[in-house]
């Protein structure tokens, strides 16, 4: 990512996609199930991230990773 991205509020599809490594398809998924806050401007269906919202999302899902971890829900890499 540029520096310049690195300094706007607002994210593209693509842009959100790249920076958490997953496709533009699970990001609308994440917008349309309400996990990930986004807006929509104008009327064609394009959508903006706010780069908050992006970090708000990442620590939520630390924190749901460490509650399902102490649940015994989640194993550690190379446990059956």
């Amino acid at each position: 990512m540029t520096e310049e991205s690195k300094t706007q509020r607002f994210l593209t599809l693509e842009q959100a996609a790249a920076e958490l490594n997953v496709k533009q398809s699970l990001i609308r998924a994440l917008i349309s199930v309400e996990d990930l806050r986004a807006l929509q401007v104008g009327g064609r269906g394009v959508w903006r991230i706010g780069r908050q919202d992006i970090e708000d999302y990442i620590a939520e899902a630390y924190r749901r990773t460490a509650e399902r971890i102490a649940a015994g829900e989640l194993k550690e890499d190379g446990e059956a």
